[in-house]
């Protein structure tokens, strides 16, 4: 890789951890609602996200979320990351290992959200000298609340990022969305969120998802979303993933 593609690449890579692109698939908002008891849910997924001609993403993550005990799961993700810069040589390899837990502390009843929180932490596992991961320690506190009506599902809330190194900030993330179960088998919907800047010379973020999610059977899925940045930089993002959901007798 050239010199100059360098900066590029970690400026696109820094995009891509803004994002916050892993939570709540297919979407970036995430809920309240964990795993139940001993199930699991294991997702082999892909993202991507360009700004300009400059591309990045996960080809692919692996995603697991386990219901360790009532109201709480337990969440780890694994990414194979590449960063293509516009006039650069694409690179690629692990990126930053994602660790997490996720605890629901009020249940929902009528009139009555479920309300629970999910906190993040992003180990160093990717090599930031190439674009691929953020070469720090990065952690999320959110705190997230859903609520049901009937076929239509919201869920949303957001929480504060630490984000350590040279030229980064820590920030604020916010997103809702809005899902409809269409059919037995068909769940679109969208979402915006915000979210502050995340570098000294950044500025405020607003971006639009739409997604999809479709049962192939009791155990099988596919979620897909796309979107873009509506203010804040010229950017697009994509997000496909497989899930197996497994339980007790599965």
């Amino acid at each position: 890789m050239t010199f100059r593609a360098r900066p590029a690449v970690l400026s696109l890579a820094s995009l891509l951890l803004a994002l916050a692109a892993r939570a709540g698939p297919p979407y970036t908002t995430d809920d309240p609602e964990p795993v139940p008891l001993h199930h699991w849910e294991l997702y082999l997924s892909g993202t991507r996200t360009t700004e300009g001609g400059d591309r990045s993403g996960d080809a692919p993550h692996f995603e697991s979320n386990y219901g360790a005990a009532p109201g709480l799961q337990l969440h780890l993700i694994v990414p194979l990351g590449y960063a293509n810069p516009e006039n650069g040589t694409t690179t690629w390899g692990l990126g930053d290992v994602e660790l997490g837990a996720k605890y629901r502390f009020v249940e929902e009843a009528e009139g009555r959200p479920q309300i629970g929180t999910f906190p993040l932490v992003e180990l160093p596992s990717g090599d930031a000298s190439r674009g691929i991961g953020s070469g720090h320690v990065r952690a999320f506190l959110p705190v997230w609340a859903q609520k049901s009506f009937g076929a239509w599902t919201t869920y949303g809330g957001g929480g504060y990022w630490i984000n350590p190194g040279a030229g980064n900030r820590d920030y604020w993330f916010a997103g809702w969305q809005v899902q409809v179960h269409a059919t037995r088998s068909l769940s679109p919907g969208v979402e915006v969120y915000y979210q502050s800047p995340s570098t000294e010379l950044g500025g405020p973020e607003v971006h639009f998802n739409a997604g999809l999610i479709l049962d192939l059977g009791e155990k099988s899925h596919v979620l897909v979303s796309a979107g873009r940045a509506v203010h804040g930089c010229d950017c697009t993002h994509a997000y496909a993933a497989y899930l197996l959901t497994l339980g007790p007798r599965s």
